[in-house]
């Protein structure tokens, strides 16, 4: 199994920034991508960045431009840079692991993010 834990969420005002982490332990040499994803209440979950084990990026376009999604290997860890915080990008944040074990998937619990003057 894979672990992972979030965190770097908080308040900030709009127009800050904040940046996650996900740090990821166990079966971390089985992990083929990691995604961060949102939900704002009432809303769906959204995708929101994603990026390989070989760096390869991709994001929702509700953040291309705004967002940063990067990786430390060595420290199996994933980073979100979020710049230029608007109020809709408040909501809970999560990272989720995809494995190449059978197309295992793994979700972390989630951390908070509320942009507020």
């Amino acid at each position: 199994q894979v672990q992972l834990v979030e965190s770097g969420g908080g308040s900030v005002q709009p127009g800050g920034s904040l940046r996650l982490s996900c740090v990821a332990s166990g079966r971390t040499f089985a992990i083929h991508f990691m995604r961060w994803y949102r939900q704002a209440p009432g809303k769906e979950r959204e995708l929101v960045a994603s990026t390989t084990v070989d760096g390869r990026t991709n994001y929702g376009d509700s953040v291309k431009g705004q967002f940063t999604i990067s990786r430390d290997g060595a420290k199996d860890t994933v980073f979100l840079q979020m710049n230029t915080l608007k109020p809709e990008d408040t909501a809970v944040y999560y990272c989720k692991a995809v494995t190449t074990e059978h197309g295992k998937q793994y979700w972390g619990e989630g951390t908070l993010v509320t942009v507020s003057s």
